[in-house]
């Protein structure tokens, strides 16, 4: 029978980084997200994993930048409140369909198994770490702007990461 953990949000976190002007990082993230693994035991070999995140929680620490964000010309939060992920595979990477601005298309990212341990309360928790990249327009994120010097104002590769603490539930 297969063991459910839920996501530990206090101690989990999903950024990303996008070239701006080709000259520098833009990093932001997601402060509203949920997931789930179903394992058959502690390896997580095959495990299942689910995460869906608010689109509408997007932060940069810039209201004008975050506004643009949940608009129409990225993400149109307001059409596709969520981005979902259903891994298909986990090993030492994690194989699944991502659904981004309603388009879903299959990605893989790198996952490192931090372990399990117990905390001071008796929950048992389990951390992975995990990173890729993706290019935003396969996901219809499209807009971007010519510079005057040459090049864009947003690259297309989307650099994305996040720290993930789960509970073993009973």
């Amino acid at each position: 029978m297969a063991t459910k953990w839920n996501l530990d949000p206090a101690h989990s976190e999903i950024t990303f980084k996008v070239k701006h002007m080709m000259i520098s990082n833009i990093k932001g993230n997601f402060t509203d997200f949920t997931a789930e693994i179903e394992a058959e035991d502690d390896t997580f070999a095959n495990a299942k994993t689910t995460a869906t995140i608010q689109t509408a929680s997007v932060s940069t620490n810039n209201t004008d930048r975050d506004n643009h964000l949940k608009s129409a010309e990225f993400f149109n939060a307001e059409a596709n409140p969520t981005i979902t992920f259903e891994s298909t595979a986990l090993n030492n990477e994690v194989t699944g369909n991502l659904t981004i601005n309603g388009v879903t298309k299959p990605v893989v990212l790198d996952v490192d198994f931090g372990g399990i341990n117990v905390d001071p309360w008796g929950n048992t928790k389990a951390g992975f770490s995990f990173e890729g990249k993706i290019n935003r327009k396969d996901f219809g994120l499209n807009w971007n702007a010519a510079l005057e010097a040459g090049g864009v104002m947003v690259s297309e590769e989307v650099k994305i990461a996040g720290e993930l603490q789960f509970v073993k539930q009973a």
